[in-house]
């Protein structure tokens, strides 16, 4: 990680044109995310539904660059999961 840099989890819930990506962080804000050019290197899909990790410039929170597309969330991750899993259920009654 640079220096200055945050680095935190998220879910990708949108997928934009131009390779563009809204994700939800721990914190329920919403980025807008680009992949990083390792990720786009080696050709790693991104679909809405991804939990990705990111990391930010302190000056914009507005962005993130995905850094790497997780396989296995950690546990604060899976909370925000479950969350809107029953919310999205609570939805459909």
């Amino acid at each position: 990680m640079a220096d200055g840099l945050i680095e935190i989890e998220g879910k990708v819930i949108a997928v934009l044109p131009g390779t563009l990506f809204r994700i939800e962080l721990p914190n329920k804000h919403v980025v807008l995310g680009h992949i990083s050019g390792k990720l786009r290197k080696n050709f790693i899909k991104i679909v809405a539904g991804d939990m990705v990790r990111v990391e930010m410039d302190p000056k914009d929170l507005t962005q993130a660059r995905i850094i790497y597309r997780l396989r296995n969330a950690s546990p604060a991750v899976q909370q925000m999961q479950s969350q809107l899993h029953s919310a999205a259920a609570a939805r459909r009654r």
